[in-house]
């Protein structure tokens, strides 16, 4: 992971780091090896830089962390999840460009 300002998230430290943030929090669910999983990182560190102190981009590796992506449901990667308030408010599966993933952000906010 390039950018500092993203958290790396584990099942050990989701409740902390996700459920009781202050920020709005957007989850990536990826692995090493989804290939639409390394198009969307780039975007994510952008959004890092540009949200930074308005959101907070945090991963999931859905290989080393089992029951956080069982909890959510998650069947495809790459998957977002916004929380606010530690309640899902959206998701976006996929990797649908940088304009969808920069929108997903924005409405957050």
């Amino acid at each position: 992971m390039a950018n500092p300002k993203i958290l790396t998230v584990t099942d050990a430290t989701f409740e902390n780091d996700v459920v009781q943030s202050d920020l709005p929090v957007v989850v990536d669910f990826w692995a090493e090896w989804c290939g639409p999983c390394k198009q969307i990182a780039p975007v994510l560190d952008k959004l890092a830089d540009t949200f930074d102190g308005k959101v907070l981009i945090a991963k999931v590796n859905v290989d080393q962390n089992r029951a956080i992506p069982t909890n959510f449901n998650i069947r495809g990667i790459p998957t977002l999840i916004g929380f606010k308030g530690g309640q899902e408010v959206g998701r976006l599966t996929g990797f649908g460009g940088q304009d969808s993933v920069e929108r997903f952000v924005r409405d957050l906010l």
